[in-house]
């Protein structure tokens, strides 16, 4: 009791103005959630009494963490939220839980058939019975694998040259990465090669968001200390771990010790998303770009919820903008709602595409080339819903860049 005195110590700050209600996306499209107030501080002081008064309606909650952006006296709502359900829910994860956040078993397994995957998870028969047995709605378009991951190609294409540039930065790919997306590592490395930076691989595992959202605690927490351990082992020897994901970058700085109780403050200070990282270099001078002649292009930026809560959307834009061709439009600030793992599942579909409805159509309106976004999830979502393609940061950095020059520029 007393510990979750002390890991919530601020819900009293509370001052029940209710602003987290009215940004909350959930509580607006589903009348069973009684929303990130009622949830979080109000039914905090319950708790502390007596479990008994923990309400099985938190798991709409997407964590999202607008409600935390929202609040004025820096309330902790959705880790009140999240930790109540650490603490109280007592329902065993489902087989399709287990198997939507163990990425790092099922992504070895999806990746080494990948045709054969992409292709029956793309068929109606197979979507109407993962619908009907496993409750992964049958609307959902699930992501495709690829055969060959970032972490195979690196090794084979990238790894021995590394150790040629003077310095170096450990890397954080991620599931998405690695298994369903091994351009955007690709790009990663083009990127930091061409500012003269070697990029080396680390013995990581899954960040656990999935595993923290889907009650997976025992094994989100030893990923967690696997992690940690591997950051520290990168920061003696001198190399920062940079990320690509916003969400992984959220779990690893936020959720690893307010949730998962893993101390992170000797490495905190050494983990960056990619984007500030960049632009702070760029920005000092101590990065030359050197951009393509006619490149051009037309792009809409959402930032997603958890860059809105590490208050890093800034440093994405001002990098964008710093590219000659490209015009950027930036959209008004909503949720996509899909929350990782929580869009796939039946009962959660319907409400998902509701919250995400006001970005679907100021993306349609903005009619851009493309959409710009650093959340793997927010790309599945927006694709799917809008026909729009999004892209990572990194990867138009990779476009737009004279990769060669660059590299030149950077080297003298």
């Amino acid at each position: 009791m007393q510990e979750r005195f002390i890991s919530a110590n601020n819900f009293e700050q509370c001052q029940k103005c209710s602003l987290c209600e009215t940004v909350c996306p959930v509580m607006a499209n589903n009348p069973a959630y009684a929303g990130p107030k009622r949830s979080g501080p109000d039914g905090e002081r319950y708790r502390l009494k007596n479990g008994i008064f923990f309400e099985d309606s938190l798991k709409y909650c997407l964590n999202c963490k607008r409600c935390e952006v929202a609040c004025p006296s820096g309330v902790r709502i959705a880790d009140l939220i999240q930790q109540a359900r650490i603490d109280f829910a007592r329902k065993a994860p489902k087989l399709r839980d287990l198997m939507l956040a163990s990425t790092d078993q099922v992504g070895p397994m999806a990746s080494a058939f990948a045709p054969v995957a992409n292709f029956a998870l793309g068929l109606p028969p197979v979507k109407g019975i993962l619908d009907f047995t496993l409750g992964i709605d049958r609307h959902r378009t699930l992501p495709k694998y690829s055969g060959e991951t970032f972490v195979h190609w690196f090794r084979k294409n990238a790894a021995s040259s590394q150790a040629a540039f003077k310095r170096q930065i450990s890397y954080f790919h991620g599931c998405y990465a690695n298994f369903n997306y091994p351009q955007l590592g690709r790009d990663f490395t083009a990127v930091m090669n061409a500012f003269g930076i070697g990029v080396n691989l680390i013995d990581e595992r899954c960040c656990g968001v999935a595993k923290i959202a889907n009650g997976m605690i025992p094994a989100a927490t030893r990923d967690a200390k696997h992690n940690i351990n591997v950051f520290r082992a990168s920061v003696a020897a001198g190399r920062d771990v940079i990320t690509v994901s916003t969400t992984c970058t959220m779990t690893l700085l936020e959720e690893y010790p307010e949730l998962l109780k893993v101390d992170n403050a000797d490495v905190k200070g050494h983990i960056s998303l990619v984007e500030p990282f960049l632009y702070k270099a760029i920005a000092s001078g101590e990065l030359k770009p050197v951009w393509k002649e006619g490149w051009k292009a037309r792009a809409a930026y959402h930032c997603p919820c958890h860059q809105e809560r590490l208050g890093l959307g800034i440093f994405t834009t001002e990098l964008l903008k710093m590219i000659p061709g490209l015009e950027l439009t930036e959209l008004p600030s909503n949720c996509c709602g899909i929350a990782g793992t929580y869009g796939f599942k039946k009962e959660n579909y319907k409400v998902s595409q509701q919250i995400g409805k006001p970005l679907f159509d100021s993306i349609k309106a903005a009619a851009p080339d493309f959409v710009v976004c650093e959340c793997e999830t927010c790309k599945w979502q927006i694709e799917m819903s809008t026909g729009v393609t999004v892209k990572n940061p990194v990867s138009i950095l990779a476009e737009a860049l004279d990769l060669e020059k660059t590299l030149e520029l950077n080297r003298s």
